[in-house]
C-alpha cells in the first residue's frame, strides 16, 4: 500500500500578483480566490489597526518566490 500525500509548498506567486504575490501563494495553498483573501487583508489592515499589513510585509520577507 502506498500512502501519498501531497505536499504543498508555500511561495509568492509570479502569475496571480497585485504587490508581490503574497495573497496569490496563500490563495493556492489554501485552494481560495486570491480576491478574497485580499478583501480579508485590507479588512485586518482597517480593523486590525495595521496587524493585516504587518502580517503581508513579515510575509514578504520570509516567503520564498515561485
Amino acid at each position: 500500500m502506498s500512502n501519498e500525500t501531497q505536499v504543498r509548498k508555500l511561495r509568492r506567486s509570479r502569475t496571480d500578483r497585485m504587490v508581490a504575490g503574497v495573497c496569490g501563494g496563500w490563495a493556492e495553498v489554501l485552494g481560495m480566490d486570491a480576491a478574497l483573501l485580499r478583501i480579508l487583508l485590507v479588512a485586518a489592515t482597517i480593523l486590525g489597526f495595521g496587524t493585516g499589513a504587518l502580517l503581508y510585509l513579515i510575509c514578504w520577507v520570509v516567503m520564498p518566490e515561485e
